[in-house]
């Protein structure tokens, strides 16, 4: 793979999606907050793209009960923004999920909206001046106790599904139990839309999803770690080993890791992804262990939990993957588009024939929310399946 410099590798793991962190207890939702997407707690924010933007909208800082990849509730956190458009009555909720950010609380996107530092603050700009609300997640684990779970599919698509119901139990947002809801995301964002999507059905039937846009989806934890193995992405390797080590901590990490590798995890558990971009970058799993935890049957296990395309999407989906993606192999997310339509998925899928892995997203984004605006305006998805 051509690499042209370190800047560029900042710049594109800024928006793939494979998180960490140490095994840390997971913050419980308290006893009034029952069910999954009630509110914990709220307050007033702002969302600005830049510092001091104007976006001519309201926000809220929210934290709210969600569920962990093993079926235990607990505490997420995450920002609703409405547009103050003067609108009366419904409008579309998007449910979005960003790509990697890091691994410390700092980094998360509810800390970043008000200073205007948030990647894909922008993106999410587009979807508000379509006077669309937006709810982001933050992920389990960063912006509230415990450590982000990085890469665990079904801890990131609840996690994204209970930011949707929060956003329409939040008074203050307008929006009601009938608010037509679309998924979004890429990268790692592409991962927890495309298990947002797969679990709606049984996860948060209530929720009146219309559709989902993902793209650049790591599907298969395993073959993205190989792809990236000693390059400049690889820091992202130790971050998903981190961050399904929080969700499993019977994995036992530690073990494996040798002094350097300790040191390296140690120093990624409080980085954000330009940080952890560079301190990880061209280093070899067997450079940081005893022995490769991805040769052992419980981590291969766990990493399997994860895959993408296992069940079928009860809504359409528009899928995107850039076919020179340097970070997720464009046939990993042909895969997922296989074994959707295998399936009986209703899938409209796109192959990205310039570019690489940040500017997917850049130039899709448009496009995959035009997409979502027909299915809220209650056109029919015209899937591609072959």
């Amino acid at each position: 793979m051509h690499v042209r410099t370190s800047a560029r590798a900042l710049a594109v793991v800024a928006a793939l999606g494979l998180s960490a962190v140490t095994p840390v207890t997971a913050q419980a939702a308290p006893a009034d907050a029952s069910a999954p997407g009630d509110i914990v707690s709220s307050a007033p924010s702002s969302f600005h793209p830049l510092p001091g933007q104007p976006t001519h909208t309201k926000a809220w800082k929210v934290n709210y009960r969600s569920t962990t990849a093993k079926g235990e509730p607990n505490t997420v956190s995450g920002t609703v923004i409405v547009p103050q458009d003067g609108r009366k009555g419904p409008r579309p909720l998007i449910t979005y999920a960003v790509g990697t950010i890091g691994m410390g609380d700092h980094c998360a996107s509810s800390a970043g909206f008000p200073r205007g530092t948030a990647l894909e603050a922008n993106l999410i700009q587009q979807l508000t001046l379509r006077g669309w609300a937006v709810a982001v997640t933050d992920y389990e684990g960063l912006g509230t106790p415990g450590d982000h779970t990085y890469t665990v599919g079904k801890a990131e698509g609840q996690a994204m599904l209970d930011a949707a119901r929060a956003a329409i139990r939040l008074p203050e947002a307008g929006l009601g139990e009938d608010t037509p809801v679309g998924i979004m995301g890429y990268s790692q964002g592409g991962q927890a839309s495309s298990w947002a999507a797969e679990l709606h059905g049984s996860y948060a039937p209530d929720l009146k999803v219309k559709g989902t846009a993902t793209g650049g989806v790591p599907g298969d934890l395993m073959k993205t770690a190989d792809f990236n193995d000693g390059s400049y992405g690889s820091g992202l390797i130790f971050m998903a080993a981190i961050g399904q080590d929080a969700a499993f901590p019977e994995l036992n990490l530690e073990s494996y890791l040798n002094p350097a590798g300790k040191k390296l995890i140690g120093t990624l558990r409080n980085s954000c992804v330009a940080d952890g971009a560079v301190l990880g970058a061209f280093k070899k799993i067997s450079d940081m262990t005893v022995k490769n935890p991805l040769d052992q049957p419980d981590w291969q296990q766990r990493l399997r939990e994860s895959t993408v395309g296992t069940r079928a999407p009860d809504a359409p989906v528009y899928q995107y993957h850039v076919i020179t993606d340097e970070l997720i192999p464009y046939g990993v997310g042909k895969q997922v588009r296989k074994d959707w339509c295998a399936r009986g998925a209703n899938v409209e899928w796109h192959t990205v024939p310039l570019g690489e892995h940040v500017s997917g997203v850049i130039t899709q984004s448009p496009l995959a929310a035009n997409w979502l605006a027909d299915r809220f305006a209650g056109k029919a998805a015209r899937g591609n399946c072959p």
